[in-house]
């Protein structure tokens, strides 16, 4: 008799100490679970082995990225119904807690009597080695510029005509800018590059760096319509091969510069006005201190900051920060978040001025999702171009960071700082924004 799925969802119910929200269909084809919900498949018991050797949301990542695991239906209806399970659980049983849940969950018969059963239905088999697309750390010391190159190089090195295929004619890798839902992608992040342009106050023969150029969107823009000068630096070889063509093909090689480099390398200064868009989660906690100087004795006296940057929300207990495992080995190696408070201050104790935070938060959600959309329409190209995991890995991920910026789990904010000189004249207009 078929039973699989029933028997995985008596043991999910057993361990979560709540009924399995979603419908389950095992490698057996037998299926259990409330109806009219999303189907979670499980297409080989494969996939119970990763979660022995590797329980929690690491071994769900491996079992995800290698196919062993899908959902059949609306994804996002499925990760909503999950959250509150698995993720939104984990969080109330981190830290100290999560050590003694732990310790007492191995003391539990019933625990052990789960595993136990777990066992027979992974079936027999070696430990299931991690898909290929899952970052291999050897060790090393965090954040220095070839770590970080490598770092950068695993999310953005995947190949261009991939990443046109997610994002759009635009090519614009960050948040973008919503006069409504019914906007285009593409017109929401050319208002995007034009807010950060205005905020920057940017005029015709002035210097603009973009920190993380990405394929160069914002210094074309920045070019084009405001006139300027502008540097882009990225660490990834690929976007810088394709930014350079696109400023080549704009006619704009006499006044944009597209360069490898990191940050820390810059010698050129000063500039009159720096964006750093979706850069700075790469940073790190440790060196963002250093980030923000670096910054700041780039800029010349009354220059601007545009710091667009990813955050979330603040701990109790700051020092029980963990990356998430499956964005630290599949999405962005290395990255980490930070509470927006924290940014605002660190840039104060650099020197800046902030003058604006505004939240775009409901943005990003939106944006996230008009990526899935793409995704999914060009999914066998996709698949093709890179492979079946990376594809998955890049589904999944964007459609859990809609629902996180949907939730308030996470938000965006752009901050603008301003290296306002001795004399105190900071150049920003008494009302720089309207509020309606």
């Amino acid at each position: 008799m078929a039973d699989a799925a029933r028997r995985l969802t008596a043991l999910a119910e057993q361990v979560l100490g709540a009924p399995l929200p979603i419908r389950l269909r095992a490698w057996d084809r037998s299926e259990y679970g409330p109806p009219g919900t999303p189907v979670l498949v499980v297409r080989r018991r494969r996939a119970l082995r990763r979660l022995l050797w590797k329980p929690g949301e690491l071994g769900l990542a491996r079992a995800w990225v290698a196919g062993d695991l899908d959902v059949e239906g609306d994804l996002y209806e499925a990760l909503e119904l999950l959250a509150g399970s698995l993720w939104e659980r984990d969080e109330d049983t981190a830290g100290p807690k999560g050590l003694a849940a732990l310790l007492a969950a191995v003391r539990d018969p019933r625990m052990r009597g789960a595993a136990r059963e777990l066992v027979r239905l992974s079936g027999p088999g070696l430990r299931p080695r991690p898909p290929r697309e899952e970052v291999r750390r050897t060790g090393g010391r965090l954040h220095t510029p070839r770590r970080d190159k490598a770092s950068i190089s695993h999310h953005y090195d995947v190949g261009n005509p991939f990443y046109e295929r997610v994002l759009g004619p635009s090519m614009v890798y960050s948040c973008a800018y919503w006069e409504s839902p019914q906007s285009t992608l593409e017109d929401a992040q050319r208002a995007k590059l034009d807010l950060v342009c205005r905020k920057l106050a940017l005029e015709p023969g002035q210097r603009l760096l973009d920190v993380g150029c990405g394929w160069g969107s914002m210094v074309l823009h920045a070019a084009r319509e405001y006139g300027v000068s502008a540097v882009g630096i990225t660490l990834s070889e690929e976007q810088a091969a394709y930014a350079r063509k696109r400023v080549a093909e704009a006619g704009l090689t006499d006044r944009v510069e597209i360069r490898v480099q990191d940050y820390r390398e810059i010698a050129d200064g000063p500039f009159d006005a720096i964006s750093s868009i979706g850069m700075a989660e790469h940073v790190g906690s440790a060196l963002y201190a250093e980030y923000a100087a670096d910054l700041y004795a780039l800029l010349e006296p009354g220059g601007r900051l545009l710091n667009h940057q990813i955050a979330r929300r603040p701990l109790r207990d700051e020092e029980a920060y963990e990356v998430d495992e499956f964005i630290d080995r599949y999405v962005f190696p290395d990255g980490e978040l930070a509470p927006v408070g924290r940014t605002t201050a660190q840039l104060e104790e650099a020197g800046f001025e902030v003058r604006d935070v505004e939240a775009l938060r409901e943005h990003y959600a939106l944006t996230l999702r008009r990526w899935v959309a793409n995704l999914e329409a060009h999914w066998d190209e996709a698949v093709e171009l890179t492979s079946p995991g990376r594809a998955r890995v890049w589904r999944l991920y964007m459609a859990a960071s809609a629902l996180s910026f949907e939730r308030n789990r996470i938000g965006v904010n752009q901050v603008l700082a301003v290296r306002t000189p001795v004399s105190g004249e900071s150049g920003v207009p008494l009302r720089p924004r309207d509020w309606r």
